[in-house]
């Protein structure tokens, strides 16, 4: 290893996404400490509370980062086929003698300790997509390269999907703008669009409101390019295809949705009102969070929190501590962190010369960019429930320790971007 490299972990490590990632850590902590303060527990050394458990991730989840910062960059393109390996192994494992928390068989009981495999999965996947995709004489756009690519993918989401943990499932499916970075064809992405605002129309209008709106946009469209005839025969094509996909919603909605996903959409459109049960926990949250006001209740002082009105307070909803304590002040300082977040990876991904580290980068940033826009979504009411939780914020010792992993590998990639790491 040359000078520069021995160097590289006290001179060109990115400290501001460092500071962002410790200033986010110790929000959670306070807001998980606020949500579950328990007065007979009031230490932070322990394993009896959630704060005490979390302050012990937290802990070693910085020693894990330190750790990566300390190892070569070329360890995790070299060992990229071996995490994926192991990760899918697990995600079997759990399947045969997985614990069974909340309808899902998403952990491994290790003494006191459980393991989510399907978190790490999202970081071994990263990895071996940018593995994949940085080789030589790959080319997205070639249709052998697409469906490897999308096999990488779419093995760990079916196998978390058997679980069922659907919003784990749901994260993978953000790597798709990995593949448009790299030259996939924007039809994929605008398809996908139409198809999920086909979705919606469908379950809100009537069916026939949805196609005739479809044969409409189809013939203004076909108008304006009909010396095209190669685009406008395309643009037939969608309409058909457009067409039987409303046609298919209904039986789409009721065979092949589950119950409770169905109740939750139908929550989340207005279909049906019930505060008491499957509306219960986005409309307490709307309650803590705008009880917070301009500038919060203060700390330990949020009514709500305190008093657990709000299921899964120190998890997938952990933003209403947020929102009911600090406000709408803390609120935007919370997610002004998490954009600022986002774009400094983006910004490290777009400085990489290597392949491997600019897609990985980008992997990182969708993972992330999904996590943090779903979780908060839901709090609010602008997405369905979907439990997934809110990176380096909300409990949870896999859950901490895989989003570690994403960054700091992007972390230590980026220190040693002038020594290109092969693809």
């Amino acid at each position: 290893m040359n000078t520069y490299n021995q160097r590289s972990f006290f001179y060109n490590v990115d400290w501001i996404t460092v500071f962002i990632y410790l200033a986010l850590c110790t929000i959670g902590w306070f807001n998980i400490h606020s949500a579950v303060f328990d007065e007979t527990h009031p230490g932070i050394f322990g394993m009896k509370t959630d704060y005490e458990k979390q302050f012990i991730w937290i802990l070693t989840a910085i020693v894990l980062a330190t750790i990566i910062l300390l190892l070569d960059s070329r360890f995790f393109n070299a060992l990229a086929p071996v995490f994926y390996g192991i990760t899918i192994f697990l995600l079997v494992l759990v399947l045969a003698v997985g614990r069974n928390v909340g309808g899902n068989q998403a952990w491994i009981s290790i003494g006191t300790f459980r393991l989510q495999p399907s978190e790490f999965a999202k970081y071994a996947t990263c990895l071996l997509l940018a593995r994949y995709l940085s080789g030589v004489n790959i080319k997205i756009t070639e249709a052998k390269s697409f469906f490897i690519a999308a096999a990488i993918i779419l093995v760990p989401m079916l196998l978390i999907k058997l679980q069922p943990d659907d919003g784990s499932t749901l994260v993978f499916c953000s790597l798709i703008f990995v593949l448009y970075r790299e030259g996939l064809s924007p039809i994929f992405l605008i398809l996908g669009a139409i198809f999920i605002v086909l979705f919606i129309l469908s379950l809100v209008f009537k069916q026939i409101f949805v196609i005739g709106g479809v044969l409409v946009v189809a013939g203004i469209i076909i108008a304006i390019v009909r010396r095209h005839r190669r685009l406008a025969f395309t643009i037939l094509a969608g309409m058909a295809l457009s067409i039987l996909f409303v046609v298919a919603v209904p039986f789409i909605y009721k065979h092949i949705i589950k119950e409770h996903q169905r109740v939750r959409i139908d929550e989340w459109l207005g279909l049906q009102s019930d505060l008491k049960k499957a509306g219960y926990n986005v409309h307490q949250s709307k309650i803590a969070i705008g009880s917070g006001k301009l500038w919060g209740k203060g700390y330990l002082k949020g009514t709500q929190t305190r008093f657990s009105f709000v299921p899964e307070q120190s998890t997938d909803f952990i933003f209403c501590t947020v929102g009911e304590e600090w406000g709408f002040a803390g609120s935007v300082v919370v997610v002004g962190l998490y954009i600022f977040l986002i774009l400094r990876i983006i910004v490290l991904a777009e400085r990489q010369r290597s392949p491997f580290s600019r897609i990985y980068g980008y992997g990182v940033a969708c993972v992330i960019f999904f996590h943090f826009f779903i979780n908060i979504g839901l709090t609010i009411g602008a997405v369905p429930v979907i439990g997934i939780p809110l990176p380096f914020i909300s409990y949870g010792g896999s859950s901490l320790w895989s989003f570690t992993f994403l960054l700091f590998t992007l972390v230590k990639l980026d220190s040693n971007r002038m020594g290109v790491v092969s693809g």
